[in-house]
């Protein structure tokens, strides 16, 4: 048997190494997969809101699907158990946001199954507002036609009124932190299709969503001039606030606003429950008084009366 070749070692030559620019990372939609070396981290302010959405318990059915509603047009919020609504809420909910890693909360307080109550706080150091919730109307009971992509960010719009008086001004900034997407959450999608708007009638605040549509060619292109003829359809759900009351702090602390002309809603039906009493006692009045003027005015007797009665 012959013995075996030994191989000379031979050193291969090393592959020269590109000297051009290195190669792209990839791209997402959140941003680049591998940011490259000669880039500088931005150290600007990056908004880490996160809205704690929870409710009471024996909450009517109609305010928990607008509960739930808000929950699906919010991409940035987290949703929780029922809280049960006693004196000491104030500090539960505090507890609840700060384990959730929140930074605010809605909290939908239902009382004797009628009333609606919306508490929006900054945990945890205030300032917190309660309104009382009016005319509300769900996505499910609407059917309205519009429809926009979930988890999209809203553009935020307030009328005129919320810059004349320190509490509307309060209440905008604090509107605008809660209900506006952060950029770049994991959550959300880079697009604007909807509107919040958030209008002051009649010291109220009413909340309406708007889809915005554009008109689109066969090839899902914008129409030459399309961007001027964009249209906005109602998607849901209504609703409207009327402020109570600006605390200082999150869940109570010192009043900073009291609404004049705020009358709840057990002063209103205790008043329709006395005009119904009135109407009774004026029926009774009435009988008496006429009881009185049979009694004071007798008819005079007919002398043909008893005449058919043999």
């Amino acid at each position: 048997m012959g013995k075996k070749r030994k191989h000379s070692e031979v050193e291969v030559p090393a592959a020269k190494k590109d000297e051009t620019a290195p190669e792209r990372p990839k791209r997402t939609l959140l941003g680049w997969k591998e940011k490259p070396e000669n880039q500088q981290e931005s150290t600007g302010f990056r908004n880490r809101e996160k809205v704690l959405v929870t409710c009471s318990r024996r909450i009517n059915y109609r305010y928990r699907h607008l509960m739930l509603n808000l929950v699906s047009v919010l991409p940035h919020c987290k949703k929780d158990n029922k809280v049960e609504s006693k004196a000491t809420k104030g500090a539960t909910l505090n507890e609840l946001v700060e384990l959730k890693n929140c930074s605010s909360c809605l909290f939908f307080e239902c009382r004797k199954h009628k009333d609606l109550y919306l508490w929006m706080s900054k945990c945890p150091n205030g300032p917190s507002v309660k309104f009382l919730v009016n005319a509300v109307h769900t996505m499910e009971e609407l059917k309205l036609t519009g429809n926009h992509l979930k988890g999209s960010r809203p553009l935020l719009t307030f009328s005129s009124n919320f810059d004349k008086d320190p509490h509307w001004k309060l209440l905008k900034e604090m509107i605008t932190q809660i209900f506006g997407t952060p950029k770049e959450h994991r959550k959300s999608k880079p697009y604007h299709d909807h509107v919040f708007v958030f209008s002051i009638v009649d010291d109220h605040i009413w909340f309406r969503n708007y889809q915005i549509s554009c008109p689109h060619t066969g090839a899902d292109k914008i129409d030459r001039g399309g961007l001027e003829k964009m249209t906005l359809i109602e998607v849901g759900p209504r609703f409207c606030l009327n402020p109570i009351k600006i605390f200082g702090g999150s869940f109570g602390g010192p009043t900073l606003y009291e609404n004049p002309f705020y009358v709840s809603p057990n002063q209103i039906r205790s008043l329709e429950k006395r005009q119904k009493a009135g109407k009774y006692a004026k029926k009774v009045k009435a009988k008496t008084r006429r009881k009185m003027h049979e009694m004071t005015n007798p008819l005079e007797t007919d002398e043909f009366a008893d005449m058919w009665k043999e």
